[in-house]
């Protein structure tokens, strides 16, 4: 272009070379209109003629002399051509560069308009592939067979965390990685857990009875030795025993027998303490497990996840903390116990009878019926290993999302732990083949983890999160978990963030089990109705979206209602999955793949992320009615308590505001131009932020990780606002109204946060919102 401009301006101003000279004048008078054309030589030989240096030669009255006859000499004709073949010369080249720049640019044009089906644009950065191919090649590659070959790879009889055969298998799936041709790397933690005694035992003894020693048991219980009186408490839901309270039950220091299943065991164990319980003792009641009588029952009761012994910080091995023990450790004792140890006891249980709402025969238990519970567990320290695999993204490659698969098991845990892995591994190849070998570019990377120790309570991956933090939080913009992905063919739950709810469901239209789509399989009533459930805290997917803010999902066939019986058991065997499936653990496991897989793939195939924003106002302002409508119920009932102190104005101010930022921001998405890759990566920050904004900074990720204000654990939660309400409006004398007015106003600092970010630039915040 220098060049360009250089020539023209030599041409028409440099005083070497000729010119021409357009002269076009209206005749104010209403003549037509005349023509002067004049060449520079000519031009000068009137000059010398006339004696003047002006251009325009005028005429006595000041008019333009308009020469009436133009003399069409060789010399002249000449000149004519020369000009108008440079002319064309330069327009060309103009355009060809111009072009050019265009190709070669990278362009961010919108793929989607905001939580739409896409609808794609080449850009030169990363050429995009049509949707319909993509899919069209992932279904090509993701195949049964090829997944058949990894289960018979990747399944061992025991591969405990930190095991040898724990090792093995992570290296076979670093091999696998670098066959791919992937960037790989792995991470070491070394973490502390709990072990039964490697020497002696844990037993219990019911009143004189014989001495039971069970082999399953429950990690990071407390040790010791105590006796106390038995009492059934059903499933040790909250419910469960504000049943128990409700008829004035004694529960201090009694030894809890509670069922297995519907909540986790530590959140069992939480609930027991806060009754003042002395132990918990936990059995699969046979209405739930149809298993033998003898069977034993693994797991770990830390409310929590990640090494407890190093809260909120990593488990590397170069790092010195003070002693310090996370606050989800429990301080009572806890076992499992087998459905023959447990019906001994509950059959000879005497005291009252049981609410009626939970349907048992069995007494509650006597004060007479005493329980010695001995638990012996030891500290031991193990090194894990996670492998990691990277398929680079050709724009925003510092930009990623990642699947992830726990490696280990209690016993052989082929649906916790051997399914999902092979899922991942043939992922991982299908996608490396669509981009080496199909032209596949995809905008952002994609990660592939494979975790250990999740059985522990998803150690590894919080782990990886509590040491790469600050970096996570800014770049992983979502985390799919594959833990557990087949239990069943009866149904299919999905548990994520509210900002995937639209990826989810356009992947539930798309990807078919049966000759059908998961939609038309298993939504007949609405997806968010028959599928849609909240993600638990066991969940290895819950740390990344409560403790991280990464938005997370998680999904899994099932048996219909009832949950997999053999988690936590030495049965989790491809037999017993198998015999649960109707043995299409394969194309179950293709479908789960595909779902995944299609999810991942549309996160870093289009320009913009189509994640939907509004969603999260519906839960606030859900959530902030529920907030406004009991306070005012305390304000009727207590008004010398709350005459005027009680509102939740700024609350509601608060959600107006994130209603507005999220508005905006999608009206921005519909109305700016997004032909530039700066606007396109400034607009994915914007909504990459809302998740992590939602964790409160103002409590402590040590005492309290899962700070998420909506869907975290704990007292600074939208819906924990509510039980403080609820005690002032039964007159409870404990209710403290200042920690409830602390609690609002933390919150609602929150959610005016998460709007101030989600609207952009700080200076235009009241514009803005």
């Amino acid at each position: 272009m220098d060049q360009a401009r250089s020539t023209i301006s030599k041409i028409f101003n440099g005083e070497p070379h000729s010119y021409t000279r357009f002269n076009l004048t209206q005749n104010m008078e209403g003549d037509n209109s005349q023509v002067e054309m004049k060449l520079s030589s000519d031009m000068d030989e009137e000059v010398r003629e006339n004696g003047t240096g002006d251009h325009l030669n005028h005429t006595s009255n000041g008019r333009p002399h308009i020469v009436q006859r133009f003399k069409r000499t060789p010399k002249n004709l000449c000149f004519m051509a020369a000009t108008a073949l440079l002319v064309f010369i330069i327009g060309y080249l103009i355009g060809y560069v111009a072009h050019r720049k265009r190709d070669v640019a990278p362009v961010c044009a919108p793929s989607v308009r905001p939580f739409e089906e896409a609808v794609g644009r080449e850009t030169g950065a990363a050429p995009l592939m049509d949707w319909d191919d993509v899919k069209k090649l992932l279904a090509q590659k993701l195949t049964a067979p090829k997944l058949d070959g990894a289960f018979r790879e990747f399944s061992k009889v025991s591969h405990r965390a930190g095991s040898a055969e724990d090792e093995m298998l992570g290296d076979k799936v670093f091999q696998k990685f670098k066959e791919f041709g992937m960037k790989i790397w792995t991470d070491e933690h070394f973490i502390k857990v709990q072990d039964p005694p490697v020497s002696g035992f844990n037993k219990i003894v019911y009143k004189n009875g014989p001495e039971e020693r069970p082999k399953g048991f429950l990690s990071y219980s407390k040790t010791g030795s105590l006796t106390g009186a038995a009492l059934y408490a059903s499933y040790g839901q909250e419910g469960d025993f504000r049943l128990l309270r409700d008829k004035s039950v004694n529960m201090n220091g009694r030894v809890m027998l509670v069922r297995a299943g519907k909540i986790s065991p530590a959140e069992k164990v939480a609930n027991a303490a806060k009754m003042n319980a002395s132990a918990v003792l936990i059995y699969p009641d046979p209405t739930d497990y149809s298993f033998g009588d003898q069977t034993d029952l693994y797991g770990h009761v830390h409310l929590g996840s990640g090494d407890p012994y190093t809260p909120g910080f990593p488990s590397f091995n170069h790092t010195q903390f003070p002693p310090v023990e996370s606050s989800g450790l429990p301080q009572i004792l806890a076992q499992t116990i087998t459905q023959a140890m447990a019906t001994r006891i509950l059959r000879q249980l005497g005291g009252e009878n049981p609410p009626e709402e939970w349907g048992s025969y069995n007494k509650l238990g006597h004060e007479n019926d005493t329980i010695t519970v001995e638990v012996n567990n030891v500290p031991t320290e193990k090194k894990i290993i996670n492998v990691f695999g990277v398929i680079k993204g050709f724009v925003d490659a510092d930009r990623y999302v990642v699947l992830g698969a726990q490696r280990d098991s209690w016993g052989p845990g082929f649906a916790a732990s051997t399914v999902g892995t092979s899922v991942l591994v043939e992922l991982a190849r299908s996608i490396s083949d669509m981009v080496k070998n199909d032209g596949f570019k995809p905008r952002r990377s994609i990660v592939f983890a494979s975790w250990s120790a999740g059985e522990y309570g998803s150690v590894g991956a919080t782990e990886w999160l509590e040491g790469y933090l600050s970096s996570l939080s800014m770049k992983a913009f979502t985390y799919i978990n594959l833990d557990g992905i087949v239990t069943g063919r009866n149904g299919f739950k999905v548990a994520g963030s509210p900002l995937l709810h639209t990826l989810i469901k356009n992947a539930l239209n798309e990807v078919k089990n049966n000759g059908n789509s998961l939609a038309k399989q298993f939504a007949r009533s609405g997806w968010e109705t028959n599928i849609l459930e909240t993600m638990k805290m066991d969940n290895a997917a819950y740390p990344f979206l409560a403790f991280s803010g990464i938005p997370s999902m998680s999904f899994r066939f099932t048996s219909g209602n009832k949950d997999y019986q053999y988690f936590g058991t030495m049965l989790d065997t491809q037999e017993k999955l198998n015999a649960a499936t109707s043995g299409q653990i394969s194309q179950l496991a293709v479908a789960a793949g595909q779902f995944a897989g299609q999810i991942a793939l549309r996160l870093v195939h289009d320009h913009l992320l189509q994640m939907d924003l509004m969603k999260y106002n519906e839960i606030i302002r859900s959530n902030v009615v529920k907030i406004n409508l009991k306070a005012k119920q305390v304000q009727r009932m207590q008004p010398k308590l709350f005459p005027k102190a009680l509102t939740v104005q700024w609350l509601i101010r608060a959600s107006g505001s994130y209603s507005r930022a999220s508005s905006n921001l999608a009206r921005d998405i519909e109305n700016s131009n997004l032909d530039d890759i700066e606007m396109c990566r400034t607009i994915n920050d914007r909504i990459m932020t809302v998740e992590r904004n939602f964790l409160s900074p103002y409590i402590s990720p040590r005492e309290t990780p899962f700070r998420h204000i909506l869907l975290g654990s704990g007292s600074h939660t939208l819906k924990a606002l509510a039980s403080p309400l609820d005690a002032h409006r039964i007159g409870n004398p404990d209710a403290d109204t200042n920690l409830f007015l602390n609690q609002i106003a933390l919150a609602t600092l929150t959610i005016q946060g998460c709007a101030n970010s989600l609207a952009g630039d700080f200076w235009a915040l009241n514009d803005e919102i």
